[in-house]
């Protein structure tokens, strides 16, 4: 008698290319945030703010090309959580895992009631009560069901969507560079250490998002070359496109710092009323890919924490026909709609600075660490430079966090510790 053979473990499928993972990256950057940051900047920091726009672009390069170098060990799925496993070991990357999550699901119940806000601008009901739950229900629950469909679905409306927000912030760039104002841009206030700080974090958090490109690399062709070709793109687009925003949008409303919609603001004054319903338009498009990528890369890193048996082997399941990671999707689907619904994101979204700074601290140094074990296909130039500078300033903006930011994310820490022992302990 021959033993029968069992059915082959469903596996997560392999079809993103490099652009795809650009395509996310680029999503995940330019959210909702792009389309508001400028007076922030600009009441903080006056005409220094294109400047710190741009050098603020060249730290997250330099951050990124750690993530690249990282990357290109690793065919996996978890992308710094993997990073961290391999350098630190398995309690500090459960934390960096834990903290990637929590930052993708409350990110994604803050856009989504941001996107809601954006659409009560023309349709006032869905501002409040039963037709904002309604929207806000239909829109998270779409794009779970998208998610579970496959990686190749959700990858090409963030690809569409990504298309759909860079042509508006384009539009405006060229068509308001020849209105410029170049007195705006001239540095005119005398920068003081608190508002730099809070920029600096502002411009973290407006940065934030590439650090998911490598969350997906187990459903990537080639993810050793593709993510760090995606990490380093993702960046040079993202810093030409806000620091070119921020010098129109600058130039152009002399009122920035007081505006709640400085783009849309701006294109009023040289483009009209269409130029505003563009930017308007453009926003909501931005937040709605804003939306899709959260479910993609948020549902991932519990997959990873899973696949690594750090959390239950159920996160880790993967359907047998899509080939998605179904119940990681729905699960982080079904909290970040909680949180969406209950308004409880508007405290925990003040952990995500933090959160993303822990991450990037941690992947320099893993990249530090992991060169002594050995050479990485592809090393970042100028031997241990860029990691340690990139580490250090990192660290540095981290001093910078607000005491509710630091209150918030050592909150959520301790609370990954907590599920962290409570694994270890059930685990034979």
């Amino acid at each position: 008698m021959t033993a029968r053979s069992e059915a082959p473990t469903p596996q997560l499928r392999r079809e993103l290319g490099k652009w795809d993972l650009t395509a996310i990256g680029v999503n995940q950057v330019i959210g909702g945030s792009v389309f508001l940051m400028p007076a922030t900047l600009a009441f903080h920091l006056g005409g220094f703010s294109w400047i710190a726009v741009g050098l603020v672009g060249v730290l997250a390069l330099m951050i990124a090309l750690n993530f690249a170098e990282a990357s290109s060990r690793f065919e996996g799925t978890g992308g710094a959580y993997l990073y961290t496993r391999a350098a630190f070991g398995r309690f500090p990357s459960f934390e960096i895992g834990w903290m990637l999550w929590v930052t993708r699901a409350t990110s994604w119940a803050s856009v989504v009631n941001g996107l809601a806000d954006a659409l009560g601008y023309y349709w006032p009901a869905v501002r409040t009560g039963s037709w904002r739950t309604a929207l806000i229900a239909f829109v998270v629950l779409t794009i779970m069901g998208i998610n579970v469909r496959g990686i190749r679905q959700s990858s090409l409306i963030v690809n569409l969507l990504t298309i759909g927000k860079l042509i508006p912030l384009l539009l405006f760039i060229v068509l308001g560079l020849p209105h410029l104002s170049t007195d705006a841009l001239r540095p005119d206030i005398a920068l003081t250490w608190e508002h730099t700080a809070a920029a600096a974090l502002a411009l973290i958090f407006t940065y934030g998002g590439y650090e998911v490109i490598p969350v997906p690399a187990g459903e990537a062709r080639d993810p050793k070359r593709a993510v760090p070709f995606a990490m380093v793109a993702t960046i040079v687009i993202v810093a030409i496109v806000m620091t070119l925003a921020q010098v129109v949008a600058l130039g152009t409303l002399p009122t920035i710092a007081a505006s709640k919609t400085p783009l849309a603001d701006a294109a009023l004054i040289f483009l009209g009323g269409w130029g505003a319903l563009m930017l308007t338009t453009g926003a909501a498009v931005s937040m709605t890919g804003n939306n899709v990528g959260q479910a993609l890369s948020g549902s991932r890193n519990l997959f990873a924490l899973a696949e690594q048996g750090d959390l239950p082997r159920w996160f880790g399941h993967v359907h047998p026909r899509f080939q998605t990671p179904d119940y990681a999707i729905v699960f982080t689907s079904l909290v970040a709609l909680a949180l969406a619904l209950t308004g409880s994101f508007a405290t925990l979204a003040a952990t995500s600075a933090v959160a993303r700074l822990l991450v990037y601290s941690s992947t320099c140094a893993s990249v530090l660490a992991l060169r002594r074990q050995s050479r990485a296909p592809f090393t970042i130039p100028f031997g241990p430079v860029i990691p340690v500078l990139a580490l250090v300033i990192s660290i540095a903006i981290l001093f910078g966090a607000t005491a509710l930011q630091v209150k918030v994310g050592l909150s959520f820490l301790v609370a990954g510790a907590i599920l962290y022992g409570v694994a270890v302990w059930r685990k034979p």
